[in-house]
């Protein structure tokens, strides 16, 4: 009896040993599938967040201030009164109802905009005066900055006044820096330099347009003797029209390198615009039509959720 139990509690002992042994591993393995279930979703969120990462900052479509920076053409010069800025009816932050500037499209009525809108432009700026605006609208903290500039950079007295394309990026590349130093979720848009050529077509058949022109000294790098279809005048003209175009290929070039900055793809320089943008005082800068016109091209670009 003595060998049978002893032999019975030897069995016994044998499969409490194996019985342990099996459970023992089920656990080891479980545990391990739960170790690599977590490390897996570990793995995830730290993929997701990383993917977030990558994707950058979002442009706001919605921005609740406004800050506009540029020349003449932001100060609605001429739109409504002679020789005069008229900033009531700027594209970018007027309060004309014609006009229905960016800012009143975006925040409403003109309280609104005149709270969180804020007209920095200066009749006469070139581009080595966008990093001094800069520097003001920095101050404001505004949701989006504005800039359109450069027609004065090519309206020198002769094409060899105009200024150089690379000073022109360098001060655009500045300005930029300054605005992205203090305010990294801000967004800017650029509008490119306005076809200044095509100025010249739509007002050289006016007597009237030319007279303009030849008496108050406009543009005359573009516009002077603005009736001569010679040689000499159509290669000048020629030339200040690559130099719009190589200042829109800067602003584009700078642009892209900053993720919250839309540049407008050329669609300021590209409008077909008649005389009926054109203001009646100086055939140089653009009526309320024409700041309505620019207003609604850069409300296509603000509100647009993605850009190619």
């Amino acid at each position: 009896m003595t060998v049978h139990l002893r032999a019975a509690l030897a069995s016994l002992t044998l499969s409490a040993l194996l019985l342990g042994c099996t459970s023992s591993g089920q656990d080891a393995g479980q545990g391990a599938e739960r170790d690599s279930e977590t490390e897996s979703d570990r793995g995830s969120s730290e993929g997701e967040a990383g993917a977030a990462e990558e994707e950058g900052p979002v442009w706001n479509t919605e921005p609740a201030s406004i800050a506009a920076m540029g020349d003449s053409i932001t100060r609605g010069f001429d739109a409504c009164a002679l020789l005069a800025d008229c900033p009531e009816a700027s594209w970018a932050t007027g309060t004309d109802s014609e006009v229905d500037s960016l800012a009143r499209q975006l925040l409403g009525d003109d309280v609104a905009v005149a709270e969180r809108s804020w007209n920095l432009a200066a009749s006469g700026a070139v581009m080595a005066d966008l990093p001094a605006q800069a520097a003001d609208a920095v101050a404001l903290e505004p949701e989006l900055v504005t800039v359109l500039i450069g027609a004065n950079d090519a309206c020198a007295t002769d094409v060899a006044q105009m200024t150089e394309v690379a000073e022109f990026r360098a001060d655009f590349a500045a300005a930029l820096g300054v605005i992205r130093a203090e305010l990294p979720e801000t967004g800017v848009y650029v509008a490119s330099v306005p076809d200044l050529e095509r100025l010249w077509s739509e007002g050289q058949g006016s007597t009237l347009a030319r007279t303009i022109w030849r008496l108050a000294n406009v543009c005359p790098s573009m516009l002077a003797d603005a009736d001569e279809q010679g040689a000499e005048a159509t290669e000048r003209r020629a030339e200040v029209s690559d130099r719009v175009r190589a200042y829109n290929e800067a602003l584009a070039e700078v642009c892209a390198r900053d993720a919250l900055c839309r540049y407008d793809g050329g669609a300021v320089y590209d409008y077909a615009f008649t005389a009926d943008h054109i203001s009646d005082w100086d055939w140089f800068h653009p009526s309320r039509q024409g700041q309505s016109t620019l207003a609604a091209l850069a409300y296509e670009q603000v509100t647009m959720d993605a850009v190619e």
